[in-house]
C-alpha cells in the first residue's frame, strides 16, 4: 500500500491518511471501534460477523458541516463482505495495524505500524546522510 500525503495539510484522521476514500476511512474506523469493545482482539467469527453486518448496512452518526455549526446527522454505511477484506483489513494487516495469530485463530490491533514508520523515518536519514 502506497502511502502520499502532504506534511502542511495532514488530516485530524490517521485513517484518512491510510485509504484512498471516505467510505474506506469510515469502516477503517468503525473496524478500529469494534476492536476496542473487544479489548482490542476479535475471533474469526467476530470478524466474519462484524463483516457481514457491514455487508447488510449500519447506520452511523457523523457531524455535517455547516460552515461554522456542526450539527449530528445519521448515515448508513454498507460495505461489501469480499471488499472489506480486500480493501480494509488486508491493508491494515499488511501495514502492521492489525496483527493475526493462526494458532489463537485472532485478530489484534498491533503498534507494528507505528514501528514501521519509524523505521521508514531512518532508512531516509540513512539516505539523506550517504556521500
Amino acid at each position: 500500500m502506497v502511502l502520499l500525503f502532504d506534511q502542511f495539510h495532514l488530516p485530524d484522521d490517521i485513517f484518512q491518511i491510510v485509504f484512498a476514500t471516505e467510505q474506506q476511512a469510515i469502516v477503517g474506523k468503525l473496524l478500529l471501534e469494534e476492536f476496542k469493545r473487544n479489548d482490542n482482539e476479535l475471533g474469526k467469527t467476530e470478524m466474519s460477523l462484524f463483516a457481514n453486518r457491514l455487508h447488510e448496512g449500519v447506520i452511523i452518526e457523523m457531524s455535517e458541516d455547516l460552515g461554522m455549526v456542526k450539527r449530528p446527522k445519521k448515515v448508513q454505511v454498507s460495505y461489501n463482505k469480499r471488499q472489506f477484506y480486500d480493501r480494509i483489513l488486508t491493508p491494515m494487516k499488511s501495514m502492521g495495524m492489525v496483527d493475526y495469530d493462526m494458532y489463537k485463530k485472532k485478530y489484534m490491533v498491533s503498534d507494528r505500524f507505528n514501528q514501521a514508520l519509524k523505521t521508514i523515518g531512518v532508512m531516509w536519514l540513512h539516505e539523506i546522510g550517504k556521500k
